[in-house]
């Protein structure tokens, strides 16, 4: 698969080396900085591409946003079309210096992606912590983390989980695009308890009780 990355962060980059290792093919893009660019897409390695945001909008058969929210506006700007496009947000509504949220309960990143990508077949997840991506396991003592993932084209949110997947982790659909209202804020919640309480990388955890099948009905 062709995978096109804007954002060219950390987490873009980590799920970049993820994918690589699975023989999917890299563009990554969205830097200030060509020789940065360059570097990044060295360390995600198999070949791993570089271009500009429209270069990788028009590469990928899933374009993955992994930018900070503040940039989300340029970088789709900067992507240009992205109609039938599957887009992978990892996008949360952050403040710059992560002590609240721009948008929430009544709206959502992925929901303003949506409306500023039209034609696009949105899915928002936001994956393990960077930290984790870059140390090349997601689990935490032993155990996977629970990733939910929404969106409103069924086809491209299968893809989307298997991709998740290839990173280790449990997926979830969490419904329709609109339940990212609820996926971000719990995200911002692992994201104080890592950072500012000091707990570092977390992840959430599903537990569910397990029912007995019966045959015949």
């Amino acid at each position: 698969m062709k995978i096109g990355i804007i954002g060219a962060g950390n987490v873009g980059v980590g799920l970049g080396k993820f994918w690589a290792k699975n023989t999917h093919q890299i563009m990554l893009s969205y830097s200030r900085d060509d020789a940065k660019l360059e570097a990044a897409a060295a360390t995600i390695g198999k070949g791993a591409k570089t271009g500009s945001p429209a270069e990788a909008a028009g590469f990928g058969d899933v374009v993955v946003l992994a930018v900070p929210w503040a940039a989300m506006l340029d970088a789709v700007k900067a992507a240009g079309t992205l109609e039938g496009k599957i887009l992978f947000s990892t996008v949360n509504a952050l403040s710059p210096d992560m002590s609240s949220m721009e948008v929430g309960t009544t709206t959502s990143a992925a929901e303003e992606i949506a409306r500023l990508a039209p034609g696009s077949r949105v899915v928002e997840a936001l994956p393990s912590f960077a930290e984790l991506l870059h140390r090349g396991s997601t689990e935490l003592d032993g155990q996977q983390a629970t990733i939910f993932f929404c969106g409103d084209d069924k086809g491209a949110k299968e893809v989307v989980a298997g991709l998740l997947a290839e990173t280790g982790v449990e997926t979830i659909d969490a419904g329709p695009l609109r339940n990212a209202r609820f996926i971000e804020p719990a995200m911002m919640l692992l994201v104080q308890l890592a950072y500012p309480l000091g707990l570092g990388p977390v992840a959430m955890k599903i537990l569910r009780e397990r029912r007995e099948v019966k045959h015949g009905k």
